[in-house]
């Protein structure tokens, strides 16, 4: 597969060094951010090599025309709600100026539109309004299931919805915020009445984040081959889950305080055009699964739907930090492995007339791979507590323990194509006392 869109020539550079051959924000991803550099107000920028394009300060400097114009000033403000509502063809136009800004022959290098990353505070990207999470990742869904039902690990609907519930936007964080260890009601084995207090068993997810950009009417729901204009962008998301909490008070109706606490997210938005190289076939189902209902089948969607996206999880330990270790891989995994498409994940959203709004935000759910290696989470890897896995430090970790930091990686390459990633999604249990 080849591209016409220029602003993915791998041969492109940019007159900011340190964006080329980069291996998160060469020229050709150019994801968009809410930035504050030190002293200022937030606003609206584009991740370029170390550095971070001002949007603001482009348009002060003529930099601008146009569509490209509307979409920047859509972007200058705290949060990128404005942009996002304006859909991919004001996207694409910020995209492809900002691309001609910064390639290497442009006359616009002398201007001061630039920001160094390292010296900057990085904000969530929009406000959001909504947030959903879904239960996309059919080995996740298994392997989970095998631990409570060893004969009926899936329940009969798995194959057939998009099964979601909605989290809490309020308590969304970007990257580096601090996670509390929540307190909640927790009834172990054996024990006849549930107690109170901080959860033993604190969980990661591996997931990836879904930016809604165009929302619908209310009572309109969106048609599947209509759904990826109403995607804005992707990042990484950790949904982190207190999992004693969540085991006694999922029933009858799911999940609540075991997730509802924190919910971390890379601050950069890579966008579906960046992304348009890194696009797969869904995978078949496997013999004897169901066809996806009308509703949720579309041709195209089933030709480039999935996404290629090498995820990884590390953890570093207070004990790996203070002994100067580098942070462990736990996990290596890969969008692709989703059982339902971001589409789908759309079209069911709002087929009962639900609304979706420019800045709501979807979890795919864990994607774990179908090996060991790949498990998006402590509960999948430890057994359910019961194999405890063992750090390069000597620890072992059946859950997280306080200090414990966690960090999500995503990246995306591919013959022909400059490589683009998403920055990291890390969270970091606060230690007690």
């Amino acid at each position: 597969m080849t591209s016409s869109d220029p602003t993915l020539d791998p041969d492109r550079q940019s007159w900011v060094s340190s964006a080329n051959g980069h291996p998160e924000f060469p020229i050709q991803n150019l994801p968009l951010g809410i930035f504050s550099p030190p002293g200022e107000e937030p606003r609206g920028g584009i991740a370029i090599g170390d550095s971070i394009l001002d949007l603001s300060a482009c348009l002060r400097a003529g930099l601008f025309s146009g569509q490209a114009a509307i979409a920047a000033r859509a972007a200058c403000g705290g949060t990128l709600n404005e942009l996002l509502a304006l859909g991919a063809p004001a996207r694409a136009a910020l995209r492809a100026a900002a691309c001609y800004i910064l390639d290497v022959r442009s006359d616009a290098a002398g201007e001061p539109v630039l920001h160094p990353a390292d010296a900057c505070t990085l904000h969530l990207p929009a406000s959001i309004g909504d947030y959903t999470d879904f239960f996309a990742g059919i080995h996740h869904a298994t392997n989970t299931g095998r631990l409570f039902r060893p004969d009926n690990p899936l329940l009969p609907n798995y194959k057939y919805v998009p099964v979601a519930y909605h989290g809490r936007a309020s308590s969304v964080c970007v990257s580096g915020a601090p996670v509390m260890r929540p307190h909640g009601q927790r009834k172990p084995a054996g024990q006849d009445a549930p107690d109170f207090g901080p959860s033993r068993n604190l969980d990661f997810e591996l997931e990836l984040g879904v930016w809604i950009g165009p929302g619908n009417a209310l009572r309109h729901p969106i048609r599947i081959a209509d759904a990826a204009s109403h995607i804005a962008g992707f990042c990484l998301l950790n949904d982190w889950s207190a999992r004693d909490v969540q085991g006694w008070e999922y029933q009858p109706l799911g999940p609540f305080l075991a997730k509802g606490f924190m919910t971390s997210i890379s601050p950069w938005m890579v966008t579906p055009e960046a992304l348009a190289p890194f696009r797969l076939a869904q995978p078949p189902r496997p013999e004897g699964d169901p066809a996806p209902l009308p509703y949720l089948l579309d041709e195209a969607d089933q030709r480039s739907g999935a996404l290629d996206i090498a995820l990884e999880v590390l953890i570093l330990t207070a004990t790996m930090r203070e002994t100067d270790m580098r942070p462990f891989r736990l996990s290596q995994s890969n969008a692709k492995h989703l059982y339902w498409t971001v589409a789908q994940m759309v079209a069911h959203h709002t087929s009962g007339g639900c609304n979706l709004r420019a800045g709501d935000l979807f979890g795919s759910g864990t994607i774990s791979a179908p090996e060991r290696g790949g498990f998006g989470s402590l509960l999948e890897l430890s057994d359910g507590g019961r194999q405890p896995v063992t750090l390069p430090s000597g620890e072992t970790r059946r859950f997280l323990e306080d200090g414990d930091e966690i960090v999500i990686r995503g990246y995306c390459e591919r013959p022909g194509y400059a490589r683009i990633g998403f920055g990291e999604c890390r969270g970091r249990i606060a230690q007690a006392g």
